[in-house]
């Protein structure tokens, strides 16, 4: 099925995967095409929603592009709704049509303070000791403790989930004392296995049930990359028995708290992906990623990163990982990504680690850029949830440890109107994060990209260029209120943005 849409005058479109949030919203002029039934990045969903009041959804992913003047989509069974007037009307009316939300709780402490994550600190090598001593260093500097994630390293061969007894000699003692300085414990997995692992060899002799097979009956290995694996279908009742079962003596052995659920984009669940034949189990790519996400919602904690049509569900949703830059994929794209995700669905939003998560860019003696760590703490600071991994208080001098310390600290003093917003949108739907064409349409705002508003009543307008000492805010109209007490009319305004001054205002009227 093919669509040419034609433009209605000034109309503009945001949809498809979060990770080209940058690109929005979409214009008659705009150069924008992707083909999501071929790649699929950070939170997917098939949905276009336009500030004219239209929305564009199917049940399955397809090409959306902007071609002489019409936005063309094609796939199947394309719906085009044309019954609303504005951005929030077409998102509310989508919601309610395709993916309404669970009125399901999340836990607290994903949003009371920031989380930390061993990736950029330990890349693949975290160890019992280091770990806790990152957490000791964590409260020894003034940062208040909450969940701690153990990224990828902490394990022996991929599918068989223990931690590696070298690296990790007594993990229940290490979790009990995580427990009792306050913190809660996450694990890396991925629904692979490895597949020269033990359990790939224990299982495959005895087991034809297990696995994602090809049309021979054998085992479908997979490109991925850390190497090559078996892959687990968790629409599967024995695969997910397989995983769940691994999973749950780490919870009840150890006292773990829950996972961090990586790789299972449908990207890597597509033909192209497989070395030795595709796979033949009766699902697509798009509806495998979506069982190993389902999957992970049986924990109470949990996070996802890759997802197709997640949209609804109470599930904490992270951005990609970004470059260490103020352009490309780095700090410019955490609100306009933002935007996108509450657009499409997704309200539990935690930015990507602060300074980035993109494990390349500290290489070959990288020179940390502390104007951009401060900046990139105060952007994720307003956020529903913002995530540290990089050690401040080890890469950054005085000055700088303090204005990161200073966002920290802003996310906890907001916390409780973080929470009322959260438990709102787990009823409502709405976003967190809000573009300001989403709560106040047809003023001209469709374009602005580098402010949200966090609910109705903040607004929040992050430094992303370096060397600012000061920024142009649009205001919406009412009162806005600044920390120091300046009051701000709506319309267009110069404010304070010295490098420890994160703009944020409150509507007082």
């Amino acid at each position: 099925m093919r669509y040419e849409i034609d433009f209605l005058e000034n109309e503009h479109w945001w949809g498809g995967s979060t990770l080209y949030g940058t690109e929005m919203p979409i214009g008659i002029n705009s150069t924008y095409s992707h083909d999501f039934r071929n790649e699929a990045h950070n939170q997917t969903m098939p949905l276009f929603l336009s500030d004219k009041g239209r929305y564009i959804w199917s049940e399955d992913p397809f090409l959306a592009e902007v071609k002489n003047g019409k936005f063309i989509c094609e796939g199947t069974e394309i719906e085009v709704n044309e019954e609303g007037n504005s951005l929030k009307e077409a998102y509310i009316a989508a919601m309610k049509a395709h993916f309404p939300f669970q009125s399901k709780e999340l836990p607290k402490e994903f949003f009371k303070t920031a989380q930390y994550n061993t990736w950029i600190e330990f890349l693949y090598n975290p160890t019992q000791e280091g770990v806790l001593k990152y957490a000791e260093d964590i409260i020894s500097n003034g940062f208040k403790p909450g969940i701690l994630i153990i990224d990828e390293g902490w394990h022996g061969r991929y599918g068989t989930w223990s931690f590696d007894p070298l690296k990790f000699p007594d993990p229940k003692a290490m979790t009990d004392k995580l427990h009792d300085m306050g913190f809660k414990v996450m694990l890396w997995v991925v629904p692979y296995v490895t597949a020269d692992g033990e359990a790939f060899a224990r299982n495959i002799p005895a087991r034809k049930d297990l696995f994602i097979r090809n049309k021979d009956g054998d085992v479908s290995i997979m490109s991925w990359w850390n190497g090559y694996s078996a892959v687990l279908n968790l629409y599967n009742p024995v695969d997910a028995e397989f995983l769940d079962s691994q999973l749950r003596e780490l919870t009840d052995k150890y006292g773990v708290d829950g996972f961090k659920f990586d790789g299972g984009s449908y990207d890597l669940y597509s033909e192209k992906s497989f070395i030795n034949g595709a796979p033949d189990c009766g699902y697509s790519a798009a509806e495998l990623n979506r069982a190993w996400n389902e999957f992970g919602e049986r924990y109470t904690f949990h996070e996802y990163k890759d997802t197709f049509k997640g949209g609804g569900k109470a599930v904490i949703q992270r951005q990609s990982d970004k470059f260490s830059s103020w352009d490309g994929n780095g700090i410019n794209a955490l609100v306009p990504n933002a935007l996108l995700q509450g657009l499409i669905g997704h309200p539990f939003i935690c930015p990507d680690m602060v300074y980035g998560g993109e494990w390349r860019c500290f290489e070959n003696g990288a020179v940390i850029d502390e104007e951009l760590f401060a900046r990139s703490a105060q952007c994720s600071a307003l956020f529903p949830m913002m995530q540290f991994s990089l050690s401040p208080w080890r890469v950054l001098s005085d000055e700088f440890l303090k204005y990161v310390k200073s966002a920290a600290m802003l996310h906890n003093s907001l916390s409780e109107e973080i929470l009322k917003l959260v438990s709102e949108s787990e009823k409502s739907g709405e976003p967190i994060v809000r573009a300001l064409e989403y709560e106040y349409p047809h003023s001209g705002f469709e374009c602005v990209t580098d402010e949200f508003l966090l609910g109705s009543n903040i607004l929040v307008a992050p430094v992303v260029e370096k060397g600012v000492k000061e920024r142009t805010v649009l205001f919406p109209k009412g009162k806005w209120q600044a920390e120091d007490g300046a009051i701000y009319d709506g319309g267009e305004h110069k404010v304070p943005a010295d490098i420890g001054t994160l703009p944020w205002f409150k509507k007082v009227l």
